[in-house]
């Protein structure tokens, strides 16, 4: 691998008139700018391979990978995939949990100069085949135990390449006798000639010599999906630029971080806060990383002890679950150096209950917020080590520029006022793929020379540069740390045949932060029954993600309405809010946090 120059900044500053009160504030180790890495992901993830070959880059249910293997494995996906034609600027869908595999051939995709496009593996059929067309995927890599509905998929879309793997492919050969005779006896085996294993898939590529693309910083690497800021699943596009800015932005921020650090990487990789935080920032840094493919919070609190990780990163209802089961209350956390939460507001109450646990099991440090959207990876502002103030989401990034405005306009707002949170930085996207309106809406370039993301977020920003976020301009629900958008969910609910309208709401829950609850309203001469109640539900599953599934839905004879007709589901949402008070509904008990836990990681 050739030398590849650093760049300072992103941006004329100069011309940047933007505040930055929040320099101030920063902790004395953290510079105020940096210098980015102006390669590939890959590229530098290889640097670290260089420099300290033999440290671990991850685990995965025992087996351990060094750097150097790890990179060996990369080029061998990467012969690969350009032994089965993959070219410069291809998407190639990854449909995964964590495990090797999944790291593997998404820093191969990037090495041949293609685009990963990352897709939750529990996404509805008719979401994955929305996903494939609309990144005119060319191929797609999945676990066996998701074949079926891959089946499914290609009904619908076209898909030339498809490639399944297995948890054993990554197993040491004692583990994998053992998950072979467990869990991977409830797999049904995968029968057809329209699919490669992994194996047969990585033996094509043996000689293949001519296989690195390189593609420059600003090169599309990878899309995420999110519903921007209408509610309309779309996929964002992110560069090699946005994921090493944002790896070099984690380690400004974190000053203790060394080579050889552990990550408990718990968030997926089809998630920005996984893929950007838990996973890249950590293998650009010569990290290692933990993968886990699925949760629940009895082994979590294990591998907890088990590992002894000095990082963990996680979405609120992960710290709540953690605080539920037994299994935590022997854990000894000297060995923290960080806990972060983002994904959700982190609640003042159980961020004092959080730390109070780690302050009793011997962890000399609190959980810090942070704040960002996948318009910006994950990541844009983080609570520092010294200072915290209570209710905040911490300070900008180094680079990273935070304003707050009246909504819509860029018409900046005096400190402690509320309005639209917008951002700035290097790790701002390239553009909502195949939608240039809503583009240009979110993307809007000021008079400082800046390209500003309109978040449709609601803060403040006190004296200091600490931020506070107030609520969602856009109506969503986030539901274990997942956007859901209410609007997607009613589309795929009035297009059912027995449905005349429909309203979706989050409802307060214990563990979940928020759970999604339907209101239906159904055609004259359909009864409402428990039996068309099941048909919608059935119906539901087909066309929804679990993690985004209604947990009830309710017949109505008729929708609250505004003054222009709409409907007025901030009404339902007091009228379900008054309910559960009325009826002290009881927190969600150890199980169904473990189930839904699960549900969410996806294996």
């Amino acid at each position: 691998m050739g030398n590849t120059a650093y760049a300072h900044s992103y941006i004329d500053e100069s011309r940047v008139t933007a505040k930055t009160p929040w320099l101030k504030s920063y902790d004395p180790e953290c510079p105020a700018h940096l210098d980015y890495f102006m390669g590939t992901l890959e590229e530098a993830f290889e640097r670290m391979a260089e420099k300290y070959p033999d440290y671990i880059a991850y685990d995965f249910m025992g087996k351990s990978t060094t750097y150097k293997k790890a990179i060996a494995d990369i080029h061998a996906c990467a012969k690969a995939l350009k032994a089965m034609g993959i070219k410069e600027g291809d998407k190639i869908t990854i449909c995964m949990p964590n495990a090797p595999q999944t790291v593997t051939i998404f820093y191969a995709v990037n090495m041949v100069g293609a685009i990963a496009n990352m897709v939750h593996p529990l996404s509805a059929v008719k979401e994955i085949a929305f996903c494939l067309r609309d990144s005119e995927s060319v191929a797609a890599i999945t676990l066996d135990q998701f074949y079926d509905k891959f089946v499914e998929v290609r009904r619908e879309v076209e898909l030339p390449h498809l490639i399944i793997t297995s948890v054993a492919d990554a197993l040491s050969p004692i583990m994998k006798l053992g998950y072979k005779l467990t869990e991977g006896r409830k797999i049904k085996k995968p029968e057809g000639d329209d699919f490669i294993w992994w194996k047969d898939f990585l033996r094509q590529g043996e000689n293949v010599t001519d296989y690195r693309c390189h593609r420059d910083a600003g090169a599309p690497a990878a899309i995420l999906y999110s519903g921007g800021t209408t509610g309309t699943m779309k996929g964002i596009s992110l560069s090699n630029l946005n994921f090493n800015a944002l790896a070099a932005q984690i380690i400004a921020t974190n000053s203790f971080f060394r080579p050889g650090d552990k990550m408990l990487a718990i968030m997926p990789m089809f998630h920005g806060f996984g893929l950007g935080v838990s996973i890249h920032s950590m293998l650009a840094n010569g990290g290692h990383c933990i993968l886990i493919p699925r949760f629940t919070p009895k082994s979590y609190a294990q591998l907890l002890k088990k590992h002894r990780p000095n990082l963990i990163a996680g979405v609120p209802s992960l710290f709540e679950a953690l605080l539920r089961v037994p299994e935590a209350d022997a854990l000894e956390l000297s060995c923290l150096k960080g806990v972060f939460s983002g994904g959700d507001s982190l609640s003042v109450e159980l961020k004092k209950r959080f730390d109070k646990f780690l302050f009793d099991h011997k962890a000399a440090i609190q959980v810090r917020e942070g704040y960002g959207t996948t318009e910006t990876v994950t990541a844009c502002c983080l609570t520092p080590t010294t200072m915290y103030k209570e209710g905040s989401i911490g300070l900008p990034f180094p680079d990273t520029y935070i304003k707050i405005v009246k909504p819509g306009t860029d018409e900046e707002v005096p400190y402690g006022e509320e309005g639209e949170i917008l951002l700035a930085g290097p790790t701002v996207m390239k553009e909502y793929m195949n939608h240039p309106q809503e583009t240009a809406q979110t993307l809007r370039k000021h008079d400082d020379g800046l390209t500003w993301v309109y978040t449709g977020d609601l803060g403040t920003m006190d004296s200091d540069g600490f931020i506070y976020f107030r609520g969602r301009a856009k109506r969503m629900i986030i539901s274990s740390g997942y956007n859901v958008y209410p609007g997607q969910i009613e589309n795929i609910l009035d297009a059912h045949e027995d449905v005349q309208m429909s309203c979706v709401i989050g409802v307060p829950d214990a563990y979940r932060m928020q759970k999604v609850k339907a209101f239906v309203m159904l055609k004259p001469g359909v009864e409402k029954s428990q039996a068309t109640k099941d048909a919608l539900m059935s119906y539901c599953r087909k066309h929804i993600a679990k993690y985004a599934m209604p947990y009830d839905i309710e017949f109505r004879d008729e929708l609250p309405k505004t003054l222009v007709g709409k409907v007025a589901y901030r009404v339902l949402e007091e009228e379900e809010l008054q309910h559960i008070q009325a009826t002290q509904a009881p927190a969600a008990d150890d199980a169904h946090a473990a189930d839904e836990t699960q549900e969410k990681q996806g294996e």
